[in-house]
């Protein structure tokens, strides 16, 4: 008995439309490995009709006052807060995210960063109006950019497309959103709440796959590109869009050191690096996936981090007593089992290292120990619930291994000692610092890396002003 497959839909001018050519793809359940939707693959036309339509819906949104974009935001918050159990079931869908940890997790953090990003709209701030020349005066307008063309991944499709339409809404831009052709639901859902408050063509989604986000990167369009993703899809992305000046918002790959020194509290040190590296799988870019562990404690560290690992459950979404569920998708537990099984001679699995079951997409809580500088699994971002361990044996060392890899997205230091602490938080090459905890983040606070981790802020008042674009007015006393 062949069971028949929901239908997904782009979110274009107002109203749900099939892809022009008809063209789709399957969309499958990660915790069952069996596809449950079909979604839209979008082509040019498809990409046209989105960019057009936010391009027509600009200039009324664009004159829109801030109290005005508020008041919708607060709209929008206000009606995921109302339809919060259809998000966290179509979230859980996609992602095979545990549906207990997805309500509590994901939702009220979410609904904040769009209240958030509503009380920003009324915030621009600026330099003060003054006069730098005689008989001159000066201000400074802070305007929406424009179109934004946005891709979204999918570790966490909801959330990341209220990092990317919350601050462009609020500001004054227009959007069209594409989520993962992996995660398409919740965002798919996430236009049908949007679309019931805002005018149309502000807000436009449209799925399809890499082709698809290529195509909107490279419309003439849009002023602005925003992807959260692999560094590889962020240097196409920075690469495509130099062709015609496109502004580039960033929000690449990570490889988050761990530092552990010797006065640390062991005990609460890896119960809380468990929890930050194993949560959603480790499908996060802050993960607190690279150990790097004085080298006095570094046998007493492993042994309790193995035990940790061996006590975190991973499984369906409706179990309560699951840290995290599925990879993504078949490729991912691909990559994550290539990795383990290319571990050198002097690695060594201290936990896990294998699928856990034949039914959809888990694996198991890992922790490999042995490993130098220059390992692969080292140097290059996993995406998986993996979690390694060096031995350091001083503040020198350790800030050598810690910056030594491409990314520079988060960091964590573990010590009691607070000189200590300022020091290493100064010097880590890092977009955030986390002292004696991994992985908390707020509304309030930028995020954000530098080197291959991307450019470019998420979150915060810094996250809005992305979203702008700065004109200086002169004006003559004469005339």
């Amino acid at each position: 008995m062949t069971t028949e497959l929901r239908r997904l839909r782009n979110y274009i001018d107002g109203e749900f439309r099939d892809a022009a050519d008809g063209r789709t793809i399957e969309v499958v359940n990660p915790a069952t490995g069996e596809a449950y939707a079909t979604s839209p693959l979008s082509g040019q036309a498809d990409v046209d009709a989105a960019m057009a339509a936010a391009a027509a819906a600009f200039p009324a949104w664009r004159d829109t006052t801030p109290a005005e974009r508020q008041k919708v935001l607060l709209k929008i918050a206000d009606a995921f807060e109302e339809r919060a159990e259809e998000l966290i079931a179509a979230e859980s869908e996609n992602t095979g995210k545990p549906l207990a940890l997805t309500a509590s997790e994901e939702i009220p953090p979410m609904v904040d960063q769009i209240r958030f990003f509503a009380g920003a709209a009324r915030l621009l701030e600026g330099r003060s109006a003054g006069e730098y020349m005689e008989g001159m005066t000066s201000i400074v307008r802070r305007e929406p950019v424009g179109v934004c063309a946005q891709v979204a991944p999918w570790n966490y499709p909801m959330m990341m497309a209220v990092w990317k339409f919350a601050p462009a809404l609020a500001a004054g831009n227009t959007v069209v959103l594409k989520p993962s052709d992996t995660t398409p639901a919740s965002t798919v859902l996430i236009a049908e709440i949007i679309g019931a408050i805002v005018p149309k063509g502000v807000f436009n989604v449209i799925c399809g796959d890499r082709d698809t986000g290529r195509a909107m990167v490279e419309h003439p369009t849009p002023a602005m590109a925003s992807i959260t993703g692999s560094v590889r899809a962020g240097m196409q992305v920075a690469e495509s869009a130099a062709k015609d000046v496109k502004r580039v918002h960033l929000e690449l790959g990570g490889k988050a050191p761990v530092v552990v020194f010797e006065d640390a509290d062991i005990a609460k040190a890896v119960e809380d690096i468990a929890v930050a590296g194993y949560f959603n799988a480790g499908q996060d870019c802050t993960a607190a996936t690279r150990v790097l562990v004085h080298e006095s404690i570094h046998d007493e560290f492993v042994t309790a981090l193995a035990k940790a690992a061996a006590d975190t459950k991973t499984g369906q979404p409706d179990d309560e007593d699951v840290l995290y569920g599925p990879l993504n998708n078949a490729n991912q537990l691909q990559q994550v089992t290539g990795f383990i099984d290319r571990l050198p001679a002097h690695a060594k699995v201290e936990a896990g290292g294998h699928r856990v079951g034949d039914k959809g997409y888990f694996y198991a809580p890992t922790v490999v120990s042995g490993l130098q500088q220059d390992d692969e699994i080292i140097q290059n971002e996993v995406f998986g619930p993996v979690i390694t361990v060096q031995s350091f044996t001083d503040e020198k060392q350790a800030l050598e291994y810690a910056n030594g890899v491409e990314y520079a997205l988060a960091s964590s230091v573990w010590t009691k000692d607070h000189a200590r602490a300022m020091r290493m938080s100064k010097y880590l090459d890092f977009g955030c610092v986390w002292i004696n905890t991994h992985i908390p983040l707020v509304a309030e606070m930028p995020h954000g890396g530098f080197k291959k981790s991307g450019y470019g802020k998420d979150l915060s008042a810094y996250g809005f002003e992305d979203y702008t674009r700065i004109k200086h007015v002169m004006t003559s006393y004469e005339g």
